[in-house]
């Protein structure tokens, strides 16, 4: 089969698709979606770039903290655990 018969094949089955989702009103429900979605996005209030700035420093910060945290609670267990082995 050449490849133009396998691409007219999967456009018409995404034809068909297409048009049984319209029909079953998938496509307006989600065209609704999206409009709703956009008119939400319009109200959010968008933070300057020295406050992303700021939050950024402080999500670096906090997941410095939690990651040596978690290396130094590790580090005791394994002292722990070879010292029980022993």
């Amino acid at each position: 089969m050449s490849d133009l018969v396998k691409t007219l094949i999967w456009v018409a089955v995404l034809g068909v698709l297409f048009g049984v989702l319209w029909y079953l009103g998938y496509i307006a429900r989600f065209a609704n979606y999206l409009k709703e979605t956009r008119e939400e996005l319009r109200k959010c209030t968008w933070p300057t770039w020295d406050e992303l700035k700021g939050s950024t420093v402080v999500v670096a910060v906090a997941t410095l903290l939690i990651g040596l945290y978690t290396a130094l609670v590790d580090f005791i267990f394994a002292l722990f655990a070879r010292h029980i082995m022993g």
